[in-house]
């Protein structure tokens, strides 16, 4: 079965499998201290920079709470846009694990501003208040936009002069790359990202994250945190392994330049119906936009996708690494037969 519905649908890259099954050969030691975790490290730092230190993790929820308990302590207050992964899809663990208060923003396109954020930088120094530490962002955003290198720097730079932190989930980090046309490394760290959340599962990847700190004073507290949120794995060998291809030869750009350039033709073709209006930009590989109902539950007999919005038949269509020229074809074909 081929769908549209999400990006995590999609199966592993042969490379990336083929990692996997290279690290199942032989015994090795547990819980980090093995050769393919190392060389795991090495391929981030040399991506990053040598400041970079990751943190390897099962899965995004678990990245995105280590990385915020890091950064806050329970009196602190977490920023993010209403729209969040952390606010909206992932059960509250953010804020249980960090005991913080999240303070969602509303945005009309799922980013944040400086504009935005300085309503909310008050009460510095007063007990009774919850205080502003940390503002977490996503690249790409919930809605499939895309912040800029500029509009990052402009957010990291308020932040900074503040004593805040910000932290990127990254888990469509690469599409962005492929949009920007710019390195991992100049789409955080020579942002002003201070922490990041770096996944591949949405990309070619099985499973895992690596939560990158760019911040010593970070580091030390996160393998604490790591473990407290059981995120630490024994055989952490099969997590990390995976990064090695993901990273070597640029994998990774690879993958998400087909997801996005697969989800810009869809684009195309979904822009000659008078009927379809799109509610955000397309500038990645998840498309937003508004179908005749009776059209949208007719689709839905032979792709699964999700509605975004019920109310205006709002659907997300996502592509994915593996995503080809055909899967585009027959669903043209069928749309075309439902709006014609």
């Amino acid at each position: 079965m081929r769908s549209f519905a999400s990006d995590n649908n999609s199966g592993v890259h042969p490379l990336v499998m083929d990692a996997v099954l290279n690290v199942n050969r032989d015994h090795t030691v547990g819980y980090g201290d093995d050769p393919y975790t190392q060389a795991a490290t090495r391929k981030l730092k040399e991506i990053f920079g040598p400041q970079a230190e990751p943190f390897f993790v099962f899965n995004g929820t678990g990245a995105n709470s280590v990385a915020l308990q890091a950064t806050c302590r329970s009196y602190h207050a977490i920023l993010c846009a209403q729209t969040a992964h952390i606010y909206v899809d992932e059960c509250g663990a953010p804020a249980r694990m960090s005991g913080c208060t999240i303070i969602p923003i509303p945005t009309a396109d799922g980013k944040l501003s400086p504009e935005l954020i300085r309503p909310h930088l008050h009460n510095f120094g007063v007990c009774h208040h919850a205080q502003p530490k940390t503002v977490y962002i996503s690249q790409v955003s919930e809605l499939g936009t895309i912040y800029t290198l500029d509009e990052l720097k402009a957010i990291a730079s308020l932040l900074h002069s503040h004593d805040m932190y910000l932290h990127m989930d990254g888990a469509r980090l690469a599409n962005a790359c492929a949009r920007l046309q710019c390195t991992l490394k100049e789409l955080t760290v020579d942002a002003g990202v201070d922490i990041l959340s770096f996944g591949g599962t949405k990309n070619g990847m099985m499973m895992g994250e690596a939560v990158v700190s760019f911040r010593p004073e970070l580091n030390e507290s996160l393998m604490y945190f790591r473990k407290q949120s059981a995120q630490l794995a024994s055989k952490m060998r099969y997590l990390s392994a995976q990064f090695i291809p993901y990273l070597e030869n640029d994998l990774w750009l690879e993958n998400a330049r087909n997801a996005n350039e697969k989800a810009a033709r869809l684009s195309h073709l979904l822009q000659q119906y008078p009927s379809i209006h799109f509610t955000q930009k397309p500038e990645s590989n998840q498309l937003f936009f508004t179908m005749p109902p009776a059209a949208a539950r007719q689709l839905a007999q032979k792709y699964f996708f999700y509605y975004w919005n019920e109310s205006i038949t709002e659907v997300r269509l996502v592509t994915s690494w593996d995503t080809t020229d055909e899967d585009i074809t027959r669903l043209a074909q069928t749309l075309s037969d439902l709006l014609k």
